[in-house]
């Protein structure tokens, strides 16, 4: 009986990193060792990308707020604190947003922090 090799899977396994290292620049692109060494890199920078990108927009909401409260003589951290004590259930995402827009919402819920301080 014949050997049979594994050409058409190591075949189609090389073509899947070449298709992923397309738009890499030279040899990246090109060659099957280098391009799996930048397509490895690439999937772990997005990786890591993906995890800062949450990071760094939880601390633009923080900012965002803490600039939007200052206005009415707290701070961030004051205007947590008056929430958790007083068992209002928040989401920094969409304080934010109420926070950021120029509106009568805005208005309203810093009156009730008035209240509650």
């Amino acid at each position: 009986m014949p050997r049979t090799g594994h050409a058409v899977a190591s075949k189609q396994r090389r073509k899947q990193i070449l298709n992923k290292a397309k738009g890499f620049y030279g040899a990246r692109s090109k060659l099957y060792t280098v391009a799996k060494n930048a397509v490895e890199k690439a999937l772990y920078s997005s990786y890591i990308g993906r995890k800062q990108k949450k990071r760094n927009f939880r601390k633009l909401w923080i900012i965002r707020i803490n600039a939007a409260v200052r206005k009415f003589g707290f701070n961030y951290s004051k205007f947590v604190n008056i929430l958790k004590n007083n068992k209002i259930k928040f989401n920094i995402k969409t304080i934010e947003t109420i926070l950021s827009s120029e509106n009568l919402k805005k208005l309203e819920i810093l009156k009730l922090l008035n209240v509650f301080v």
